[in-house]
Formats: structure tokens, sequence, C-alpha cells
């Protein structure tokens, strides 16, 4: 634990030298508009999926020491990279942080190399709003039978959210992780903050923080600006999750800093094809990149096909929730918190894959393939017609 300790001041002092040493040339907003495309036109298209190996339930319990299953991951990501996939978004943690310092960047280490050697690239998420507000570290509870998403927790949790005493404790989790990362070319982009303002009230409502909202905003704001203060080579963004937003003006506090602050504009879309081509209509208005880093829920009508061919095809970066069938249970969908499930689904929520590798439905798979392929012509074509 001394170990840790010392190696997370280190680690701290490292990165705050090097802030104060180049905060002449730091800045605190977001990327001018032509280096986000230069990154676009450099990165390529990104398809992915959110990704938690199917041996673990929670952010907690994929990266602490005694259940970081890399046999499984280096498995599981096989898997993605047979279907074309190209990235993935993961979830962190600053309890993990917290408790071994040293011990999280290894690992996080370990994964991106082993991701490298499928070529596949992070986007990792360093805060989340949703599910359990009250984390723990260590062993973590068994999965609720059928029910979706039963053990994910909530970074920062409550007790820490409502403590300002202990939001500086944060800043150094985000300088550590992302200084340390900075210009690491397997890191795609941070996500700052998922669904800062999601409420939970189906689940943990009667637990949450009543004005948990509100206390997020102020350290949404922190987070972006602590991540800025690591000076990373790679894109910060936040995903906006609530509708299709048509009205800049009309934008919620929550959503005016997610949008306001991210150098590439990333958001959510449960919906059908004709709600996601609205919703990316209109955030091309801020001429940046987009990224839809979470969809697909197929009782909700957000399937591959169409939706990822709609992607696809607007050059629009892909990351549908889950891959493998595990112990986070998102077969089963959001409403199996209120409503008895018994057995596996007949239709699937989320996911892909079946814990031995056997897709859920073969034609998703092949669809997959054949929008990456399609993708892949294209570029090709392009290159090919630009040395005429």
């Amino acid at each position: 634990m001394k170990r840790a300790t010392n190696h997370r001041a280190a680690c701290l002092m490292l990165v705050l030298g090097g802030t104060f040493f180049a905060a002449a040339g730091a800045s605190a907003d977001p990327w001018p508009e032509g280096r986000a495309k230069a990154w676009q036109q450099k990165t390529g298209w990104l398809l992915g999926c959110n990704f938690l190996p199917s041996t673990a339930i929670n952010q907690l319990e994929m990266w602490q020491a005694d259940t970081f299953d890399l046999k499984t991951i280096d498995r599981e990501l096989g898997w993605a990279e047979s279907i074309g996939m190209n990235s993935v978004r993961v979830y962190l943690h600053d309890l993990l942080w917290r408790q071994d310092s040293e011990g999280f960047l290894k690992r996080m280490e370990q994964f991106l190399e082993v991701a490298g050697k499928h070529h596949i690239g992070a986007v990792f998420v360093l805060f989340d709003s949703c599910w359990d507000p009250f984390p723990k570290l260590g062993t973590q509870r068994a999965p609720t039978p059928h029910v979706h998403n039963s053990g994910w927790v909530q970074s920062p949790g409550a007790e820490i959210l409502k403590d300002p005493a202990r939001h500086a404790a944060l800043r150094e989790y985000v300088l550590g992780v992302v200084g340390h990362f900075r210009n690491d070319p397997r890191v795609v982009v941070w996500d700052v903050w998922n669904e800062p303002d999601n409420g939970n009230t189906s689940a943990y409502g009667n637990v949450e923080l009543p004005d948990k909202a509100q206390r997020v905003l102020p350290l949404l704001k922190m987070a972006f600006s602590w991540a800025r203060e690591a000076q990373p080579s790679q894109p910060l963004t936040s995903g906006v999750w609530i509708g299709t937003w048509p009205h800049p003006d009309k934008l919620s506090p929550t959503e005016q800093v997610q949008i306001g602050n991210s150098d590439v504009i990333s958001f959510h879309n449960y919906s059908n094809v004709a709600n996601l081509r609205e919703a990316v209509r209109h955030l091309r208005r801020y001429n940046r990149p987009l990224l839809c880093t979470e969809y697909m829920s197929r009782g909700n009508d957000s399937t591959f096909d169409p939706n990822l061919g709609f992607l696809a095809a607007e050059g629009v970066g892909a990351f549908n929730w889950g891959l493998v069938s595990g112990k986070s249970q998102t077969i089963y969908p959001w409403d199996s918190w209120n409503k008895q499930y018994t057995a596996e689904p007949a239709l699937w929520f989320h996911d892909i894959f079946r814990p031995d590798g056997t897709p859920y439905r073969a034609e998703e798979v092949e669809f997959i393939r054949d929008v990456v392929k399609k993708r892949k012509d294209a570029s090709s074509s392009q290159i090919g017609r630009a040395h005429v």
C-alpha cells in the first residue's frame, strides 16, 4: 500500500510538473475544428462495442488484481476483431486508482497490449453516473438472476459526490490516468463522463441523491478541466444521451457543458433508425466528428440492420452496447428491474456472442462484416481515384 501511495504521488508530480512547464502553451478550450477533423482523417471510422469481459459484473471486477481476467479479455477481443471491430469503449473507476494506482496502470497497460494485438484501440470512460451509487472495492456481489446490469456501479459514488472535501482525489485520478497515457496511440478517445445527469429512477431512484444532477454539473466541468490539464494527444468527449437535440438554445445545463467542452461530439441513441438519423442531422451543426458511443437495443428497434448501416454510411463512429453475454446480463432488457424474468429472453436486448463464441444471430455478424467490407472497399476506391 505504501508503494502504491508513493507511486501515485510521483505520477501526480510528473503530470503536474509537465503541466506547469507547458502552461503557456496549454489551453482550457476544446480543440479547433480543424484539429478535430484532422484527428478523424488520421483515425478513420471507428467501429466497436462497449466492452466488459463476460467474467466481470462491473468495472471493479474487471480491473481489480484478483479478478483481472486477461485470458478472457484476449479471447473475447479476438471475437471482436473477427467481425471487424477496431475499438472498444471501456469503463474505468476512481476507486481503482485509490486502491492501487501502480497496479491499475499496469493492468491498463496489459489490456492495451492485448487489445493492440487484435488491432483494437480503447475509448476509456473516466466517470459514470449509471446504476448503483454505492460502489465498494473488494469482492463484488453475484449477479441478481435475470436482471440487466445488476452489479454495475457509479464513479464517483454518492458518498464522494456529496463530499467536496474528497473531490481533490478525483483530480489526482484523472491527472494520473490521462497523464500516463496522454501520448499513447492505443488510446483513441477519453470519454470524460458517461450520462452524467442520469438519475437511475427505475433501478436506484429511491436511494439516489435528490440533487445529483446539480452536484455532478460542477464536477463535470472540473473533470474536463483536469483531463485537459494533462494535455492528452487524444480528444475529449462526453456523450449527450436524451432526445435528438433539435434546438441548441434548449440544451440542458449538463448538455451545454458536454457539447461545449468536447473535442469530438458523442451521443447515445437506442431508438429506431429514423430517430437516429434525426439525432445525427442535428448534431452535425457543431461541425465536429461524431461518435455514437451507445446504440443497439433490439427491443427498442435499435438494431445493426439498419442502424449500423446508416452510421457507417454517415461516417459516424459506432459502439453498440455489449459483446459477450455474461455476468452483466445485458441480454435482459432494462425493465428486468421491475418485471420478473425466469429464463433467457427470446429476444436479446444487447450483446452479440454467447460465452463460447457462438453468435446470438449469425445474420447479424455477417451484416457487421459486410458493413466493414463495404467501408474498406469504398476507402480503397477513393484512394485509387486520388492517384489517377
